[in-house]
């Protein structure tokens, strides 16, 4: 008696499920068009002030001359460390008049800890001796008088204008300069251009906060090593953020 074939087995003519098929992540938005930058900036500040809502300098001050020194104090240093040092600093010189005839050698050992100390020591008393002699003891508020006291470029022009005195200004640091480029609002690496730049972009009002939000965003979640884009709100608005 002839056996029978073994039954074929019927092929399976599902569909792919949900479960099968693989979830790509949001591609990285586009950099914006030049006609876009006003919106996108503006969207920018409006998200920071999410995360930030007061901006605050951190360097430790109670006078535009405590500000200044602290700021020329800052270059190749961090803040925490110059709050370390400026309570001893000021103690000694409270004023432009104390510190315009301190002796160096006293204020080098004084700032030792910031870094290029000498330097430093060196613009301090010249600036206090500036302010002094060609200022009447206080602090110019123009960006043409602060750029020519020794140790004071547009940066440090642009704290002292907008957090001590509260006029526009917009400081462009290595935060504000690496998060401008990571966001599509800028490609170009010099601060001055920058500056300008994002000036063009936001109201003159929102200049020094910006720039306070920008720094402290990218102290605590744009790491310049290591962005944290999972936990950023700009995330969805960054051409740069990791997929």
């Amino acid at each position: 008696m002839p056996t029978k074939k073994p039954a074929k087995p019927l092929r399976r003519t599902t569909s792919r499920t949900a479960t099968s098929r693989t979830v790509k992540s949001p591609s990285r938005p586009k950099r914006p068009t030049k006609a876009e930058l006003p919106a996108h900036a503006r969207t920018i500040l409006r998200e920071l002030k999410k995360d930030y809502p007061v901006a605050i300098c951190e360097l430790t001050h109670d006078s535009p001359f405590q500000l200044l020194a602290a700021t020329i104090l800052s270059a190749q240093c961090t803040d925490a460390r110059v709050n370390m040092v400026t309570p001893s600093l000021f103690a000694a010189y409270p004023t432009a008049a104390t510190l315009a005839v301190a002796d160096i050698s006293h204020v080098e050992n004084l700032v030792r800890s910031t870094g290029f100390y000498g330097t430093k020591a060196k613009n301090l008393i010249g600036m206090a001796n500036a302010v002094m002699t060609r200022f009447g003891g206080e602090v110019p508020t123009a960006i043409e008088d602060l750029v020519t006291l020794p140790g004071v470029g547009r940066k440090t022009a642009n704290v002292l204008r907008s957090v001590a005195f509260g006029l526009p200004g917009l400081p462009v640091d290595t935060h504000v300069l690496r998060l401008s480029k990571r966001l599509g609002i800028t490609k170009d690496g010099d601060p001055v251009k920058v500056e300008l730049q994002l000036n063009a972009l936001l109201p003159p009002k929102e200049w020094g906060e910006f720039s306070l939000r920008m720094i402290l965003h990218g102290r605590r979640i744009c790491d310049a090593r290591k962005p944290r884009c999972a936990e950023c709100r700009l995330a969805t608005l960054c051409p740069s953020r990791s997929v």
